[in-house]
């Protein structure tokens, strides 16, 4: 991790302010250990400046939550809220003097019901529980971010991730219907609903959701679920160069086609994938897309996506016959991100999100960009979103490497916005992004989010330093 930290002295604030939450709090749910509370400075992002936290502060109760918020905002202490810390934008970083306010401990799923097609969980519940809990009743929650063993329902919620099947399901905030949340004051309030339908009122709850705990704290969730799909099966497509499998993308998707998965990953991720797991992927490969459908007969739509893909000049189409074939062919694509990381050592993973016509364009941008600073950055992309993750590989210990890193990160982020696309498409602004959000929203956009925030907390107690 690169990021700078201050140590700050245990003071009389702090005992003040660790008396003050210890008289609502058990006290093995108030850490203040400075070796201890220092383990939650920070999330994954790279580049991200973390301060030291005061007191680190794991509620099992909503009651619990309203405590906190309360004393936080009679002291004036921010408070940083954090689940799983997988964040991958500084989103969860500490700021000096703060409560960390880390919610992995009220982990229970509490209702599931396959009538009312809905789950009722907190926060701190991670994905993959949720995820198997529901299979149990003929069910699915889609949502799969990459960390989906890790990363908790309300971080997901905090920054709206997505994953690698959104390309037919959507992100998190299609599947969030309702939201209990405590305040920056310790109020307590309810969003949303648990029905199929319902518009009464502004739409808080997706206001909350993408909010990265800077308006409130989801201490509850009303989920959709779906029906369980059948097994999908995948296709691999080989291309001699990028631009053919964009162009083998914009097929699909203009045809009609709705594929559970369609995913794409650069020469350079090809290459790094081969040197970490001996996969045996072919070394002419200048881009392998992956594509699966879970529809009644994958095996159909396979054979007309494989027959777009070889009229856009595939060189080499390999359809799965069964599950566990497919299973074998996702995994050059989740091993992707570790095999660059040991391309250098560290990673920087861009989240630029462009309009499906123009993903040939920013992977055109990026290898320019690569060549110019003289580092490998590979790039992975959820293709039939438009999201790609460009991954910059340098060495941390090396600072002019660093900067160069750092440049082309910035770099890609000004490509995405000049081909019409955003800065983020799943993993939040957080510290890393702050200054491109505004680039992004202008100062009339970001006008009226300063004046949304105002509203829910007027103090700027809460995240303070995150998006803008």
């Amino acid at each position: 991790m690169i990021m700078s930290r201050i140590e700050a002295p245990r003071d009389e604030t702090t005992s003040n302010l660790t008396d003050r939450l210890l008289a609502g709090l058990p006290a093995d749910a108030v850490l203040v250990d400075p070796d201890v509370t220092a383990s939650y400075a920070n999330d994954m992002a790279s580049f991200c400046p973390a301060g030291t936290p005061a007191v680190v502060v794991l509620p099992r109760t909503v009651e619990q939550v309203q405590h906190v918020m309360r004393t936080a905002t009679e002291l004036r202490v921010p408070v940083v809220p954090q689940g799983a810390r997988t964040g991958l934008s500084g989103g969860a970083n500490a700021t000096d003097g703060c409560i960390v306010l880390s919610l992995t401990k009220m982990d229970r799923v509490l209702e599931i019901s396959p009538v009312d097609r809905i789950a009722v969980v907190e926060p701190g519940v991670v994905n993959a529980t949720l995820s198997r809990a529901v299979e149990e009743h003929g069910l699915s929650y889609p949502p799969d971010p990459s960390s989906w063993e890790m990363c908790t329902i309300g971080g997901n919620i905090g920054t709206a991730s997505g994953g690698l099947c959104c390309v037919k399901y959507g992100v998190t905030a299609e599947y969030v219907l309702g939201l209990d949340v405590v305040l920056a004051d310790g109020r307590l309030m309810s969003t949303g609903r648990r029905t199929a339908k319902g518009v009464a009122g502004y739409d808080l709850t997706r206001l909350f959701v993408g909010s990265e705990g800077s308006l409130g704290i989801v201490v509850r969730a009303v989920l959709a679920l779906k029906p369980r799909p059948p097994q999908q099966l995948v296709l691999a497509a080989e291309f001699g160069s990028a631009a053919a499998a964009c162009e083998a993308v914009c097929r699909i998707m203009a045809g009609g086609h709705v594929p559970s998965l369609l995913e794409l990953m650069d020469r350079t991720t090809v290459k790094a994938v081969n040197e970490l797991t001996r996969m045996g992927l072919p070394e002419s490969t200048e881009a392998l897309l992956l594509a699966a459908f879970d529809t009644p007969d994958p095996a159909a739509d396979l054979a007309a996506v494989g027959e777009l893909c070889e009229a856009a000049g595939a060189t080499q189409v390999v359809p799965a016959d069964d599950a566990a074939e497919s299973e074998l062919l996702l995994q050059a694509r989740r091993s992707s991100l570790v095999a660059l990381e040991a391309v250098k050592g560290t990673t920087m993973i861009d989240d630029v999100c462009v309009p499906r016509s123009r993903l040939g364009d920013l992977i055109e941008g990026v290898e320019r960009i690569a060549a110019k600073h003289g580092l490998t950055i590979g790039v992975v992309a959820h293709a039939g979103d438009g999201n790609t993750h460009p991954t910059v590989c340098f060495d941390a210990q090396d600072p002019d490497e660093c900067r160069r890193a750092r440049e082309s990160f910035d770099e890609i982020m000004g490509l995405g916005l000049e081909l019409g696309g955003t800065i983020t498409g799943e993993h939040g602004v957080g510290v890393l992004k702050k200054e491109w959000l505004a680039r992004e929203i202008g100062p009339v956009g970001v006008e009226m989010q300063r004046a949304v925030k105002d509203v829910f907390d007027p103090l700027g107690i809460l995240n303070p330093g995150k998006l803008f």
